[in-house]
């Protein structure tokens, strides 16, 4: 770092209001050009000063901009006491879930909500849950990890290999995927995603781009997995351009790493300080899409699911690799996320907390379990689901109960008597741990048409 000798009475000097806009400009200046010349950086501030509306979205200068502009007090905000529309979809939801999504809905930015059958509870949001906003972003809402997502690769392999070749897939899953925190792949990928100047204009950004090359192509912990397995095709579906039948597939459930999860914290953190709720609703602090703030983030809640994308293609591009054959289709989509999207005629902001976007025509794909088959679906854009389905089966224990209910026995077992091979693993994602995913999907023929299902061979997580 840089020792710019800059102080909060030489900005009042140049003419600044003795408010907000001192110490924002203070810490700006001293993040982005502790090297620089201090008449540089004194030139800078009384440009922004002069004419505060030319740096308004400016992703440097923005918030000092906007501190000049405004001089309102930060305000608490109350709860409307009644709640906007919504629709819960399944009924066996807790009422701990329901009650996450019914504060929510309270919001003086909400607009509309929906529960997905396979909810259960979460921070902030429930998890399946989705609220479109009147021009403002919750980061809690969209979760700590942005842009997870779900990922499955169509092969032209016959399927027939998973068992004729089962110890070459065993150990391309053993050896071209990573999970957890302390794994890594040896070889740096290059990637156009880290020449973006986006990583250079927001601070938090800048300093997590190292974390982000070296997470590249990684999985998480927890219920992520890369998976290989059988892919039914039962209905021909232009998009997809296969016919009916059986293919070996891959599947993979994993999001932006330590880069989403620390822009989630750091913007959470300053949603609550500009945006005050009652205790119970504390979660749901949000940023206003026309603030400084609001932009940042959804700035970086882009890039993250770029970068969330990037993985996904990196881990299917080394398997097929390692594997062989050629990928003749591809089905991806992301959850944790938000979507600047138009409903009901009026622009929203719809947050979908581990629910996938089921728009008219637009291909997705929902798994069960690790032993259980998954779905490829097609959605309906049902206008109460705003467009949107379930992410999975949902989990029916929490994590702290699943170590306490299940034994490796029982999971082994289980793993036998549907004939998957499993890498890595735990108690917490025992496959009894979820919800029956038949049941789930029955609960939402109205929002999806199942067009293939995907069944679970050898599946890698973490240990």
């Amino acid at each position: 770092m840089g020792n710019l000798k800059l102080k909060g009475k030489d900005i009042l000097k140049l003419g600044y209001p003795n408010n907000q806009s001192v110490n924002i400009a203070l810490e700006v200046m001293k993040r982005n050009f502790a090297t620089k010349n201090i008449h540089h950086v004194k030139s800078l501030l009384k440009e922004i000063l002069s004419n505060p509306e030319q740096f308004e979205k400016d992703l440097t200068f923005g918030q000092i901009a906007e501190a000049l502009l405004s001089s309102s007090k930060t305000e608490k905000r109350m709860l409307n006491s009644n709640r906007v529309p919504h629709r819960i979809f399944g009924t066996d939801i807790s009422d701990e879930a329901r009650n996450q999504l019914y504060t929510s809905l309270k919001l003086p930015v909400s607009v509309q909500g929906a529960l997905m059958p396979d909810a259960h509870s979460g921070y902030g949001l429930p998890i399946g849950g989705v609220l479109a906003l009147d021009n403002a972003v919750i980061p809690y809402g969209v979760g700590m990890d942005i842009g997870c997502r779900m990922s499955l690769s169509i092969l032209d392999t016959p399927v027939s290999y998973l068992d004729g070749a089962k110890d070459k897939y065993e150990k391309a899953l053993t050896e071209h995927t990573k999970f957890g925190m302390s794994e890594i792949h040896k070889s740096h990928i290059d990637h156009e995603i880290f020449e973006r100047d986006t990583f250079d204009l927001i601070p938090v950004l800048k300093r997590l781009k190292g974390k982000a090359i070296k997470q590249m192509g990684s999985s998480g912990g927890g219920n992520h997995f890369v998976e290989f397995g059988e892919v039914e095709i039962t209905e021909e579906d232009e998009q997809i351009g296969l016919p009916k039948g059986k293919y070996l597939g891959i599947l993979s459930h994993s999001g932006s790493r330590g880069l989403g999860a620390e822009i989630a914290q750091y913007y959470s953190r300053v949603a609550a300080d500009q945006c005050p709720l009652p205790k119970e609703a504390q979660n749901f602090a949000w940023l206003d899409m026309d603030s400084h703030l609001g932009l940042e983030y959804w700035t970086a809640m882009n890039l993250a699911g770029d970068y969330a994308a990037a993985c996904h293609n990196d881990i299917h591009r080394r398997l097929v690799k390692a594997v062989g054959g050629r990928v003749k289709a591809r089905i991806e989509n992301h959850h944790n996320f938000a979507w600047k999207e138009i409903h009901n005629g009026k622009e929203v902001i719809v947050h979908r907390k581990g629910a996938t976007p089921a728009h008219e025509d637009e291909l997705g794909i929902i798994p069960g379990s690790m032993t259980a088959k998954g779905f490829i679906v097609r959605g309906k854009g049902h206008p109460d689901s705003l467009k949107s389905a379930s992410h999975g089966a949902g989990r029916a224990f929490s994590r702290g109960e699943c170590r306490k209910r299940f034994t490796q026995n029982d999971i082994k077992n289980e793993l036998k008597l549907k004939k998957v091979t499993l890498i890595g693993g735990n108690a917490e994602e025992a496959p009894m741990a979820y919800k029956n995913i038949n049941e789930v999907m029955n609960a939402q023929t109205d929002l999806v048409d199942i067009l293939g299902t995907f069944q679970p061979r050898i599946v890698r997580m973490d240990k």
